[in-house]
């Protein structure tokens, strides 16, 4: 007990150590990206090689790994002034060694974080940046030295270092660390007492509540499958118990927790990393991402109330709902720090700076609870919670975007984004439609493989310029990009968000499947019209804009109406025609 306690002790220093550096940044002033961003990858190391239950030969071996990697990281900082002068070329045998640990160092975090997909997809990126030039006809390059391109991985910020690993430094880590404050905390349970308290005696108000729990929460989780299981873990239990069919309280669970990453204000890491991508202030980002995000949770909506009239789906009791002063006081300590966040960045602050503050104030909320009582032991037992989850997510965040970061580097260096780009559009005929089909195919299938992050920043450098060239806004087709990156989270074969659930509910997976993607018809369709109706993300007229919301909601709820009834094959089909007849067409 004594050695788990100094353990936890000794993850909470490391913890705090990561909180305090990426603090530190957003008040420090300008900080060289070499030295600030390998410093992000080193604090991130500890949680991928130093948490190890395994034999003690695995044990030495990762402390060596992560000597190696950090001396690496080291190197860098120290002899920062002098690598930039290099012009992105190694000189040197230790160069070159360090270059090597540090892509393998970042692969193998990949791996051991969201699986081999990702590592294999980047592997396979760099060894066309080494050996592209082989490769006859147009997709080939003309080759790159091999010191050239290397340098321009390691000691530059053409790679590992790019634009991408800059905003996890700078405002994402900032991020995860607000969300796991406000985690640790009552913001949890403000959360789901909110829900039920607004919708809990409503027709199916059990899956209501997870709608709309889940877009509370999914707001700072910014991941689907952790949604599931944290919200789920109350919701899921409930809806069985008030008579749910297992299939469709998993699916209304899994819809409702994708629908929190492309929720403003935080959207996963989406927002950042399109303020990065577009030059766009986050501001109109979330203001633009807010009229689809709610058209998305008014289409599971919808879905519940039919699944609700089709098996008479019960009301949460009475019994079950907080009373008004649980609810006031816990609303408090989501709500609060929320609205100094949204008030900070609408005035003008950066959304780090922001985020900083508000991140104060729910940690002062820590020592507070449901009882309106201060009570300083559980507050710091909260904060040491709060620096244990940063640490972890920021590692988690840093291991996806370090990886997809290598795979833009080589994107840059070989050409071979516009190569790609070129092929989409002499396959589509310089058909936007197409063009678009064929770019939802490409997220559905990366997606299946690699995080949502990731799969939409290889999607949108790859293919976002093809439909730029057909005259999209840049705006909604990194929209449409990150929409169609999501698809996988509950489109069988591989739906990490559906398999989540289903678990949790004991059912067959595909029969969650199924009636996941009849709930949510909305992930499908309302990007396309996101396409159509463009006024509902540029907001440049609101009359229009409103008009087109409203079109678009009835659409989708004659589709509702096709996939979730007792209505005969054909009945059901026409009514699906028809739903995307009002949606799609102008």
């Amino acid at each position: 007990m004594k050695d788990q306690g100094s353990q936890h002790q000794f993850w909470i220093v490391v913890g705090l150590l990561s909180v305090i550096f990426h603090v530190y940044l957003i008040f420090s002033g300008l900080t060289p990206s070499l030295i600030s961003r390998p410093l992000h990858l080193l604090v991130a190391l500890p949680w991928i090689f130093l948490i190890t239950y395994a034999s003690p030969t695995r044990s030495i071996r990762d402390g060596i790994w992560f000597c190696l990697a950090a001396s690496a990281c080291i190197y860098l900082v120290f002899y920062e002034s002098a690598l930039s002068d290099q012009y992105g070329f190694l000189e040197g045998s230790t160069q070159y060694a360090i270059a090597t640990v540090l892509i393998v160092t970042v692969l193998e975090m990949a791996r051991r974080t969201v699986g081999l997909p990702l590592p294999i997809v980047t592997a396979l990126f760099l060894l066309y940046g080494f050996f592209g030039h082989l490769i006859p006809g147009d997709f080939g390059h003309g080759g790159i030295p091999v010191g050239s391109f290397l340098g321009t991985l390691i000691i530059t910020e053409g790679g590992l270092w790019g634009s991408l690993t800059g905003v996890s430094v700078s405002i994402i880590s900032i991020f995860l660390i607000f969300g796991a404050v406000l985690n640790a905390g009552e913001a949890g349970r403000g959360f789901m007492n909110l829900a039920i308290a607004s919708s809990g005696h409503l027709k199916g108000g059990a899956a209501k509540v997870s709608v709309i729990s889940s877009a509370l929460f999914g707001s700072i989780s910014g991941s689907a499958s952790a949604n599931v299981a944290s919200t789920g873990m109350v919701t899921l239990p409930t809806m069985q118990r008030l008579g749910y069919p297992k299939r469709v309280a998993g699916a209304i669970e899994a819809v409702a927790s994708t629908g929190g990453q492309i929720m403003p204000p935080l959207m996963g890491a989406g927002a950042f990393i399109m303020v990065e991508l577009t030059g766009i202030p986050y501001t109109d980002i979330i203001l633009a991402a807010s009229i689809p995000a709610l058209l998305y949770f008014f289409t599971v909506w919808i879905g519940v109330n039919r699944y609700a009239d089709l098996f008479d789906l019960k009301p949460v009791d009475i019994s079950d709902q907080p009373n008004r002063f649980e609810l006031l006081i816990t609303v408090g300590f989501f709500a609060i720090p929320f609205v100094v966040l949204l008030w900070l960045m609408f005035s003008g602050y950066t959304p780090q700076y922001a985020a900083a503050l508000a991140a104060v104030v729910a940690v002062c909320l820590l020592f507070s609870g449901s009882d309106a009582r201060i009570d300083l032991n559980r507050g710091f037992e909260r904060l040491g919670q709060a620096m244990i989850i940063s640490g972890r997510q920021i590692s988690m965040i840093a291991s996806i975007i370090l990886c997809a970061s290598l795979i833009i580097g080589v994107l840059a260096m070989t050409g071979l984004g516009v190569k790609i780009t070129s092929l989409i559009l002499s396959l589509s005929g310089d058909s936007l439609y197409l063009t678009l089909v064929l770019t939802a195919i490409a997220c559905l299938f990366l997606g299946m493989e690699v995080p949502t992050t990731a799969a939409y920043v290889i999607c949108v450098s790859v293919a976002g310029p093809a439909l730029i060239d057909q005259g999209l806004d840049p705006l909604i087709v990194h929209l449409f990009v990150f929409w169609y990156a999501l698809l996988s989270t509950i489109t069988p074969p591989v739906c990490g968000g559906v398999f989540i659930a289903a678990g949790m509910v004991e059912e067959n997976w595909l029969k969650v499947a199924m009636s996941a993607m009849a709930i949510g018809i909305g992930l499908y369709i309302i990007p396309v019209g996101m396409i159509i109706h463009p006024e509902i993300v540029t907001l440049n007229d609101f009359v229009f804009a409103l008009i087109f919301t409203l079109k678009i909601a009835a659409g989708i709820t004659v589709c509702s109406y096709g996939l979730i009834s007792r209505f005969r094959f054909l009945e059901r089909l026409g009514l699906v025609f028809l739903g995307l007849a009002i949606l799609l067409v102008r």
